[in-house]
Formats: C-alpha cells, sequence, structure tokens
C-alpha cells in the first residue's frame, strides 16, 4: 500500500508535467522533485498504517538493512510487495490521465510517466548515478533512525517528513543525470505497467536500460547497509 501511493502521487507529479492539456503541462524539474519528496512521505505515512513498522517501500532500502543486520528474512516478501505496489500504483496513473494520453505523441514523455531515462546514455556512468544515489539514500535514512539521532529527542512521527526532505534533496542533486530512481521496484513495477497497459502513443518501454534501475540502487544499498554496520549506527 505504501509503495503504491508513493507511485501514484510521484507519477502522477511527473505526468501532470509532463502530458498535453495537462494543467500542470511544463511545470519543470522542481514540482517533480517536490511532488516526489511528498509521496515518499505519504507512502511512509501510509505503509506504517497499514502495519508495517519498517514502511521500506524500497528493495535497496530493505537490501540496505539486511546486510547492514545480517538478516535478510524480510528481503523477497517485501521486494515482492513493493514491485506489486508499485505496479498498481502505476496502473492508477494510467487510469487517472486516461484522456491526456492520446493528444500527447512523445513517446519519451508518456514512459517518463512511469519510468526512469538517463539525462544523457552513458550505462556505465548511468550505473555508477543510481549507486551514489541509493548509496546516499540508504545511508542517510539509516542516520536518521540511528541511536545516536534518536537520543537527541527526534519527535515522534518525525522520520517520514525527514525522509522525504531526503529524497527532495537527492532529486534536486544526484537526480539530474538518471532521473533518480534510487528504488528497484519503483522503476520495475511502472515500467511493466507501460508495458502491459494498452497506453496510446506509449512507444518501447527501453528494457535495455532496465537493469541499471534495477542493479544500481541493490548496489548502493547494499554498499551503505555494509557501511552501516562498520560504523555500528
Amino acid at each position: 500500500m505504501g509503495t503504491m501511493i508513493m507511485v501514484l502521487i510521484g507519477n502522477t507529479t511527473v505526468a501532470s508535467a509532463l502530458l498535453k492539456r495537462s494543467k500542470g503541462e511544463g511545470a519543470g524539474w522542481m514540482a517533480i522533485t517536490t511532488g516526489w519528496a511528498f509521496a515518499v512521505m505519504a507512502g511512509v505515512f501510509v505503509a506504517i498504517a497499514c502495519g508495517s513498522r519498517d514502511a521500506h517501500l524500497n528493495p535497496a532500502v530493505t537490501m540496505g538493512f539486511a546486510v547492514s543486520t545480517g538478516n535478510f528474512a524480510k528481503f523477497f516478501p517485501y521486494a515482492a510487495a513493493q514491485l506489486l505496489g508499485a505496479f498498481c500504483g502505476a496502473t492508477l496513473v494510467w487510469i487517472h490521465f486516461h484522456p491526456h494520453w492520446q493528444p500527447t505523441t512523445d513517446c519519451e514523455a508518456i514512459r517518463g510517466c512511469f519510468c526512469t531515462c538517463p539525462a544523457i546514455r552513458n550505462f556505465p556512468m548511468n550505473l555508477v548515478s543510481e549507486i551514489i544515489g541509493t548509496f546516499t539514500l540508504v545511508f542517510v535514512v539509516g542516520a536518521i533512525f540511528s541511536k545516536a539521532v534518536a537520543e537527541t529527542g527526534l519527535a515522534p512521527g518525525l522520520g517520514p517528513y525527514l525522509v522525504g526532505s531526503l529524497v527532495w534533496g537527492i532529486g534536486l542533486g544526484i537526480g539530474g543525470t538518471t532521473g533518480y530512481a534510487i528504488n528497484p521496484a519503483r522503476d520495475l513495477g511502472p515500467r511493466l505497467a507501460h508495458f502491459m497497459l494498452p497506453i496510446a502513443n506509449k512507444g518501447a518501454s527501453d528494457w535495455v536500460y532496465a537493469f541499471i534501475p534495477i542493479v544500481g540502487p541493490l548496489v548502493g544499498g547494499t554498499l551503505a547497509g555494509i557501511l552501516i554496520r562498520l560504523i555500528h549506527f
């Protein structure tokens, strides 16, 4: 549920900015990164309310904390739920903007409403960008919820706002190269939806690039988990 809400809000923000005859058409990168920040915050709150104390929303985050604790029991069930939630969220994006796909003839813009693509296609550097972005996400999330920060008197319920702010910062900076998937489920679930749904003018789903936002985030999350374990957050 948390990942579904995150993708619904995040990708409708993108669709509002990119699709023809939307009232938000042309809103730009600031609007997209802001929308994704609120999307993550909302997704975390929903996941917690629906019973997930971890509220990862992201296989890379789950991987990072599995590495940091040495307990991988949650990885596959969480990743499956996150992927399903992302697919459902993307399906809702398609339904919500149904009248806007036909007047939008740019197939890359349509695909961008579902999944990521690089500004400059350079697979080695695109992979590095996703690794750096996801490492930053997982490492800082680990710091936010660390014992040392908790001891400073972090107010209960503040965590989701801080995570949303972190995602906003990552989007504004690191995200400019690849569109900051930093989440295999967030990219693969909507990419599958783009591939399977009868979206007008949709073009190809760019499966050649699809491994980057899967492998990169998992590597970045793993590296962050190793460092968290070494530092003993």
